[in-house]
C-alpha cells in the first residue's frame, strides 16, 4: 500500500508552466535595443572631443546627428513593412550589422562627409530600422493582454542602453579617445546579433503558439497583403496615404515632433555640452543623462500600466505640459557642481523622457487598427524629424550666442502645445482585433 502510494505521488504533482514564448522574444528585443542604444548615448559625448580633434564647428557636428535622427525617423515605417514580409529576425539582425560597421568605421574618417556618411547615414539607417516601430510589431503580433505594459518595457530598452553606455563611454572617453568608444558602441551591436538570429521568432504561429493572453476563441488576424508592385515601399506609403487624411494622424505626428525635439534632439545631445559650459565634468554630466535614463525606465514601465487603464490623451497631455515646465526652469540649474535641484529637475524629466510612446502607440491602434506599426512608424519619423531640427538649430544657437538658453526656453512652449494638441485627439476608432481577451491556456 505504501508503495503503492509513493508510486502515485508524482502524478498529483501539476505539471510546471513554462513562461509563454512572447516573454523570450520580449526579451530579446529588449537587449537588441539595448544592444543598438549605444549610439544614441555617444553623440552627446564626442560632440567636444570631435570639436577638439577635427576642429569641426558644433553645429557641423551637430548636422550628422541630425540626418542621423531624421533616417531614424524616416526608415521606421519601411522596416515595419519589411518585417511584414522578411519577418523580424532579418531585418533586426541586418540593422545592428549596420549599426556596428556606421559605428566601428569612423576609427578611420579624416573628413567631415565621412562623419555624415557613417554616423548619418549607416547609423541613421540601422537604428531606424530596430526603432519603437519595432516595439509596436512585437506588442501587436505576440501580446493581446499586457500590451501597454510590455510597450513600455521595450521602449524602456533605449533608456536602459543610455543608462548602460553612457558612463562606460565617458569614461572610455576620457581615458582613451573617441576612437574607443565608437569601437565599443560596434562591439556592443555585434554582441546581440547571435541572440537576434537563435531566439528571435517572427510570428507565434512560427513558434508553435499563439499571443499572450489570447483566449480559447483566438482567430489569428489575417494579416494585410503586401502590394505586389513597390514591396515593402508600397505598402508603408499606402498607409501613409490613407492615415494622412485623418486628423488624428497629423495630431499624432505633430504632438510627436514636439517629443522628439524636446527629448533626443535637445537634452539627449546638447545636455552634456551645455552642462560642460558651465564648468561641469564632461563625466559627471553623462552621469547625470544616465540617471535620467534610470528614471525613464520607471517612468516608461508606469506608463505602460497607466495606458492599460486611463485615457491615452490626457495622459499625453499631462506628459508634455510637466516636460515643457521642466524645460524652462533647466537654464537655471546648470553650475559647476551637481546641486539638489539639478537632481530633483533629473528626477522629475527622467520620469517623463519618453512616456508619451505607451500611450501614443495606443492611440495608433486605436484609430488605424492592423496597420497601426506601419502607422506608427510614420509618426516616429516626424518624432526624428524634430529631433533632427532641433538638433542641428541647438547647435547653431550655441555657435551663434554662446549658450543654450533659448533653446531650452523654445522647447518649453512647444511642450505646452503639445498639451493642447494632445487633448484634441478625437475621431472614430478602427474595428477590433479578431481575438479574445479572455486568458486561455497560452497566458502563463
Amino acid at each position: 500500500m505504501i508503495s503503492q502510494i509513493a508510486t502515485d505521488r508524482p502524478s498529483e504533482r501539476p505539471p510546471r508552466r513554462r513562461p509563454h514564448y512572447a516573454w523570450v522574444v520580449a526579451t530579446v528585443a529588449f537587449l537588441a535595443l539595448v544592444g543598438a542604444a549605444g549610439f544614441r548615448a555617444a553623440p552627446s559625448i564626442l560632440i567636444d572631443p570631435l570639436h577638439e580633434d577635427f576642429g569641426w564647428s558644433r553645429a557641423s557636428i551637430s548636422s550628422a546627428v541630425s540626418i542621423n535622427l531624421v533616417l531614424y525617423g524616416l526608415t521606421s515605417p519601411f522596416a515595419a513593412a519589411l518585417m511584414e514580409r522578411f519577418g523580424m529576425r532579418r531585418v533586426v539582425a541586418s540593422a545592428l550589422l549596420l549599426v556596428a560597421a556606421g559605428s566601428g568605421l569612423t576609427v578611420f574618417m579624416t573628413t567631415q562627409w565621412q562623419l555624415v556618411l557613417l554616423w548619418g547615414v549607416l547609423v541613421g539607417l540601422g537604428t531606424g530600422s530596430m526603432a519603437l516601430a519595432f516595439v509596436a510589431t512585437v506588442v501587436d503580433r505576440w501580446f493581446v493582454a499586457r500590451r501597454g505594459l510590455v510597450t513600455g518595457i521595450l521602449t524602456a530598452g533605449g533608456a536602459a542602453g543610455q543608462l548602460v553606455f553612457l558612463p562606460i563611454l565617458a569614461m572610455v572617453s576620457e581615458h582613451y579617445t573617441w576612437r574607443a568608444v565608437a569601437l565599443t558602441v560596434a562591439f556592443a551591436a555585434l554582441a546581440v546579433v547571435p541572440l537576434v538570429l537563435l531566439c528571435l521568432r517572427n510570428t507565434p504561429a512560427e513558434a508553435g503558439t499563439v499571443p499572450y493572453g489570447a483566449g480559447p476563441g483566438y482567430v489569428p488576424t489575417a494579416p494585410a497583403a503586401t502590394p505586389a508592385r513597390g514591396g515593402a515601399a508600397g505598402r508603408a506609403l499606402t498607409v501613409l496615404a490613407t492615415a494622412a487624411r485623418t486628423r488624428v494622424f497629423w495630431l499624432l505626428a505633430g504632438t510627436f515632433a514636439i517629443c522628439g525635439a524636446s527629448t533626443n534632439g535637445l537634452v539627449g545631445t546638447h545636455f552634456v555640452p551645455a552642462a560642460h559650459d558651465h564648468g561641469m565634468p564632461t563625466t559627471a554630466a553623462a552621469g547625470l543623462l544616465a540617471v535620467i535614463g534610470i528614471f525613464d525606465v520607471v517612468g516608461t514601465i508606469a506608463s505602460g500600466w497607466f495606458t492599460d487603464r486611463f485615457d491615452a490623451r490626457k495622459l499625453l497631455g499631462t506628459y508634455y505640459l510637466l516636460r515643457g515646465v521642466s524645460l524652462v526652469f533647466l537654464p537655471i540649474l546648470f553650475a559647476e557642481t551637481v546641486h539638489p535641484p539639478m537632481i530633483a529637475f533629473i528626477i522629475f524629466y527622467g520620469l517623463d523622457w519618453v512616456a508619451t510612446v505607451p500611450p501614443t502607440v495606443a492611440l495608433c491602434r486605436k484609430y488605424f487598427g492592423a496597420d497601426s506599426p506601419i502607422v506608427f512608424g510614420w509618426v516616429l519619423a516626424s518624432h526624428q524629424i524634430g529631433a533632427g531640427v532641433v538638433a542641428f538649430l541647438a547647435g547653431l544657437v550655441r555657435d551663434r550666442f554662446g549658450g543654450y538658453d533659448a533653446a531650452f526656453f523654445i522647447a518649453g512652449a512647444l511642450c505646452a502645445i503639445a498639451a493642447v494638441m494632445s487633448l484634441a485627439i478625437v475621431g472614430r476608432s478602427a474595428a477590433p482585433d479578431a481575438v479574445t481577451c479572455a486568458p486561455g491556456p497560452g497566458a502563463h
